[in-house]
């Protein structure tokens, strides 16, 4: 196990750039024996305690000026069971490596989110999603996992082990220990049909149901300061596999939508009034394709322009007045936003503070590229998504406190009693948890 103090260049920030934070030192355990170790010196020296992975969050949920906990040695595979369809994961092990090593395997997750930078345990104690009708976030496929708790013990829950701590741990927000290890369901490896087209807002917002209840997996993006969209359609496929070709995968995704989009966000960042003409461009800049591949290569997609985001989950009955509202405020404004708006969706599921808990939700996340100043956009935005009962990213820029997340989470009680009978002494406590649990 190595242990480092944080000195002159001990900073530690996050991948938007906007959270930074001087842990007293830093430890990257091997084992979980050294992580509880880890935990227990923490308390000994009156520390606070944090994990951080890649640091995709923009909240400061993994922020911390005690001991911050590097898990990138706590990687790999554990163990495979093809009869119970489970894979079993440490936790620093980054999505990208499991997701490969499964298709390796003939094997899959049944949904993921857009990117794979993450770790599984970053990645599901903030509650990271995709898109889909049937199938929920990525914590929602957990089947059981392990963490070290604030005396050092190790704990496994399931729905049959501990199945309040199960209940609440799936999205745990680094609150109620540290997980060492994940187990997900996982069935065998299957193909996906992308289908990928502009389409008018009005169109995808009047026809919004029929787009949700066709299709296995919809999401679209709108330009603001447009009335364009590009709209995603993933579905299984009986086959034959037809990958984006070579060239024009280079050429769309990372030619266009990284380095073309990178520099006229540049250029956007220098010039404001420029944007919307540059939205306009950037609106047409993709045609329509379709191709057939395996899961993780048609839900992600590369994510090299840097920027800070806010998402919220709405009742998805409420979404379409939602984006309503969100563009009659961008067109009235004198704001210019060069990033487009994510919208997905995902069915109700049980983890007591899930973004879908208990409900039918849709995601909607607005960005704006790093370094330009975000929060007229973010608080305008954030009054209309709090309006409609919006339920804030656990990663993901927003104000919220206790008081109000207590409101929109009928379980939300469950969680806090659970925090007082596994850390009651807040040994994984920082300042964004204390907003948003209280104290």
């Amino acid at each position: 196990m190595s242990s480092t103090a944080s000195g002159k260049n001990g900073t530690w920030r996050n991948w938007g750039g906007n959270v930074t934070a001087r842990p007293a030192r830093e430890v990257t355990p091997a084992t979980v024996q050294e992580l509880a170790a880890a935990v227990l010196r923490a308390a000994e020296d009156g520390l606070p305690v944090k994990a951080v992975g890649t640091g995709h969050s923009f909240t400061s949920i993994a922020a911390t000026g005690g001991v911050l906990i590097r898990p990138q040695l706590l990687t790999g595979i554990r163990d495979i069971d093809r009869e119970a369809g489970t894979v079993t994961v440490l936790a620093g092990t980054p999505l990208k490596r499991l997701n490969v090593a499964l298709a390796r395997e003939g094997l899959s997750l049944a949904n993921m989110g857009d990117i794979m930078e993450q770790t599984v345990s970053g990645a599901t104690s903030t509650g990271t999603h995709g898109t889909g009708r049937d199938s929920g976030s990525i914590a929602a496929q957990i089947t059981a996992l392990e963490m070290v708790t604030a005396d050092g013990s190790l704990l496994t829950c399931s729905a049959e082990e501990n199945p309040e701590v199960f209940a609440a741990a799936r999205i745990g927000l680094g609150a109620l220990g540290i997980v060492t290890a994940i187990t997900f369901a996982i069935e065998p490896l299957f193909l996906l049909h992308a289908r990928e087209e502009p389409m008018p807002l009005d169109r995808v917002l009047a026809d919004f149901d029929e787009l949700w209840a066709e299709n296995e997996h919809f999401e679209f993006y709108w330009f603001p300061h447009t009335g364009s969209t590009t709209t995603k359609r993933n579905n299984r496929s009986a086959g034959p596999e037809r990958p984006v070709g070579p060239f024009r995968g280079w050429f769309e995704d990372e030619f266009l939508s990284n380095g073309v989009f990178q520099a006229a966000n540049w250029v956007g960042r220098a010039a404001p009034a420029a944007i919307p003409a540059l939205a306009r461009i950037s609106s047409r800049a993709l045609s329509a394709r379709s191709y057939t591949d395996i899961p993780y290569r048609v839900f992600t997609s590369p994510r090299r322009v840097r920027f800070v985001e806010m998402e919220y989950a709405v009742p998805r009955e409420a979404v379409v007045d939602t984006l309503r509202e969100l563009k009659a405020m961008v067109d009235r404004s004198p704001l210019r936003i060069s990033f487009p708006v994510e919208v997905r969706t995902a069915p109700a599921d049980d983890i007591t503070l899930s973004t879908a808990s208990g409900r039918d939700s849709a995601y909607i996340a607005v960005h704006m590229f790093r370094g330009t100043p975000y929060q007229r956009y973010f608080t305008a935005a954030e009054r209309i998504f709090t309006a409609h009962e919006g339920r804030p990213h656990w990663g993901k820029v927003h104000t919220r406190d206790a008081e109000y997340l207590a409101g929109v989470y009928p379980r939300f009680g469950e969680f806090t009693a659970l925090r007082d009978r596994l850390d009651p002494e807040r040994r994984f406590q920082n300042d964004y948890l204390r907003r948003v649990l209280g104290a």
